[in-house]
Formats: C-alpha cells, sequence, structure tokens
C-alpha cells in the first residue's frame, strides 16, 4: 500500500502540491490524470524519492519511505518513462538484466527471468534479445522498458506517461498488454497520463488533479457517473459515459414508479388502473414490494370472469433484469425475447423499476440530439 498524508510541495515559494491525501492499495492500478502543471508527475516521482515533499510524508507499506535508503528503495520500484530511459550502449538483454546483475543474483536465474520478461511483454527473445535500443520501433523499446522495470519482480511499478509518444495502434497495444500483465500479475501501478481514455482503459481507481490538488480520487465508474464538480464534469467530458455504455446501468434510465398492483385486485379493478395510467400492463407485487408477476390488457380480454382475480390468470414467468445491471444488458434482453420491457429489481426480487424499449430508446436519442448540438 502507497499512502499520502498531507504532502505538500513548494518550490521557489510556488505551491506545486497542496495537501496530497490518498491511499492506494496494494494490487491495485491507479491512473494520475490533469492538466499540464497540476502535480501528477510531481507526486508519482516523490514515490521513489525522485522529489521530496516539503511536508507530509510518504508511506509504503507502513513504513515512511523518507527513512528509506533511497538506491535500495528504487531498487524494489520498477520505473517506465517516455523516453524508455534504455541505455544505448547496451543491449537489449544488458539493459534487462542491469540491475539483476548489479544485485549479483545467479547468472541461470537471471537468464530465466529474462525469458520470462520476453514473454509477459509478447516478444521472440531471439529476435531482439542482441539487439540495441536504436535498432528498435518506439513500441519494441517501451515493451523492453516495461520489461527492465519487471526485471526484480517488484511490488510497485510507476510509469510516467509511458505511451504518450507512441502512434495510436502501437500504444492501443501496449495499453491492452499493460492491462493483461496486471489482471495476471497483481502489481501496484502507478500511472501518469494526460489521456482520458487510456485512465479510463486502465485503471481501478483514476485520481484527477488540478491546480496541485486531488479534485475526484475514485473508480472510473463513479468518476463518470457522479464528478465531483465541474472541473472534473468538464475534464472528462460531459458525454463520455455515453461512450463507455457498459458503465450505464439499469437505475440510471429505468422508469422509477412503474404502474403496479397487487395480486388480490380483481380483473374490473385492473382495467381502471389501466386506464388512469394510460398503460396496457400491471407488474404484480406482494405487500414487500417483491414482484410476483405481470398482467396485460391482452390477457385479461381473454378472461370471461371480470371478477376474476390477477392471481388466477396473470403470467407468473417474468424476465427481470436487475437494477445495477448495464443497459447492454437489457438491449441483449429486449432483442432475444421479442419484448418491449422488462422490469428491474433489486437483489431480493423487489420491484424498483421498469425499462420500455421506448423509453430507452428515447433516452438513447436525447442523448445524441444533445451530443451533436453541442458539437
Amino acid at each position: 500500500m502507497i499512502e499520502f498524508k498531507n504532502v505538500g510541495k513548494v518550490i521557489n515559494g510556488k505551491t506545486i502540491l497542496n495537501d496530497i491525501n490518498i491511499k492506494i492499495e496494494q494490487g491495485e492500478l491507479v491512473t494520475f490524470i490533469g492538466p499540464s502543471g497540476c502535480g501528477k508527475t510531481t507526486t508519482l516521482k516523490m514515490i521513489n524519492k525522485l522529489i521530496k515533499p516539503t511536508s507530509g510524508e510518504i508511506l509504503v507499506d507502513g513504513k515512511k519511505i523518507e527513512g528509506e535508503d533511497t538506491i535500495k528503495l528504487r531498487r524494489t520500484m520498477g520505473y517506465v518513462i517516455q523516453q524508455t530511459g534504455l541505455l544505448p550502449h547496451l543491449t537489449v538483454k544488458e539493459n534487462i538484466e542491469l540491475i539483476p546483475s548489479i544485485e549479483k543474483l545467479p547468472e541461470q536465474q537471471i537468464a530465466n527471468r529474462t525469458k520470462e520478461l520476453f514473454e509477459l511483454v509478447d516478444m521472440k527473445a531471439e529476435d531482439y534479445i542482441d539487439k540495441y535500443p536504436s535498432e528498435l520501433s518506439g513500441g519494441q523499446q517501451q515493451r523492453v522498458g516495461i520489461a527492465r522495470a519487471f526485471a526484480m519482480d517488484p511490488e510497485i511499478i510507476l510509469m510516467d506517461e509511458p505511451f504518450s509518444a507512441l502512434d495510436p495502434i502501437t500504444r492501443a497495444q501496449l495499453q491492452d498488454e499493460v492491462f493483461n500483465i496486471q489482471q495476471n500479475i497483481k502489481k501496484t501501478i502507478v500511472f501518469v497520463t494526460h489521456d482520458m481514455d487510456e485512465a479510463l482503459k486502465l485503471a481501478d481507481k483514476i485520481c484527477i488533479m488540478e491546480d496541485g490538488r486531488v479534485v475526484q480520487f475514485d473508480t472510473p465508474e463513479n468518476i463518470l457517473r457522479k464528478p465531483a464538480n465541474d472541473f472534473v464534469k468538464n475534464f472528462i467530458g460531459v458525454n463520455r459515459i455515453w461512450s463507455q455504455p457498459e458503465l450505464i446501468k439499469v437505475k440510471d434510465i429505468m422508469i422509477e414508479n412503474p404502474v403496479k398492483s397487487s395480486a388480490e385486485r380483481t380483473v374490473i379493478q385492473a382495467i381502471e388502473i389501466m386506464k388512469y395510467n394510460h398503460v396496457d400492463s400491471l407488474l404484480v407485487v406482494n405487500r414487500d414490494n417483491t414482484l410476483n408477476g405481470i398482467i396485460t390488457l391482452k390477457e385479461i380480454r381473454t378472461s370471461m370472469d371480470k371478477n376474476k382475480k390477477l392471481k388466477d390468470i396473470m403470467e407468473r414467468q417474468v424476465i427481470t433484469v436487475n437494477y445495477e445491471d448495464s443497459i447492454l444488458n437489457v438491449l441483449e434482453i429486449i432483442e432475444k425475447e421479442h419484448i418491449g420491457y422488462v422490469p428491474a429489481v433489486d437483489k431480493d426480487s423487489k420491484l424498483v423499476g421498469l425499462v420500455t424499449k421506448s423509453s430507452l430508446l428515447s433516452i438513447l436519442s436525447d442523448q445524441l440530439i444533445n451530443k451533436e448540438v453541442q458539437e
């Protein structure tokens, strides 16, 4: 775990960082993002003591790094920067094995680890191991930089805008590599970026900074759904959540008070409820609001006895969605089942809302219109 406690930094009378208080849990990938000069790189460099705080303290696994040996601390952390930092006079093999060799690890152990690292970054060792950095593309150099950062199997990896100079295709490939590596080995990764799409693609949590302060430190979902203020809202883009449909949930778009009835109501009573509310179906619930069934006007018309109760003729097998589900699930269900509505329930099967095909299309259309107007 990495913890910042009231950390500040002042240079030549100018406040660079102001009262930073965050906790990065073990195994999390956290991205720092914000406008140029907001303090994100300064914050990252404080973790390995490249920059020292003016005030406050930083702890790694509960220990204050101020009292730790700087060289030893840095060797327990991987570090990847935009320019890769590869030594041009050393081969790829020598670059990757530099720190393990300095630490005098057994040769066979180093060789085995190097082989593992090439596999980790999806490179064929025999094709690259004896090449020099100048013989590699930018993307290949960055892969070697990542491999070198993992050479000592550190628990913490620091990445300072590692992909910002790469072309979009290579950048996307390396983002996928980092994400896959993180899923497999669960290191603690602190990643500085200026690209919100990159942050959303990679992060378990995002730290948005402005003028040396942390404005919001939260999950990507919460930042998209509940931006802390107008700065965050404008920085991420007001319509960005609509480009991440998997993060839009049923509870965001459902009708919260669908027309419902007790199963003890008669058919005549049900007809009156439908007429009054201008609907052609009723959701039938128990006293505790547990969804019990559904009755449509079509089914009512097939019943000769208007005094029958809904429990006698209602459909009990109702397709539902959880109110925490993505709207992608709803769209899939509506299409697969050829239905025009889906009740939303909580984990206890209590009715909490209703999603209709028409309301869903209306919301999506309104959003599209708003986006076009703003553009």
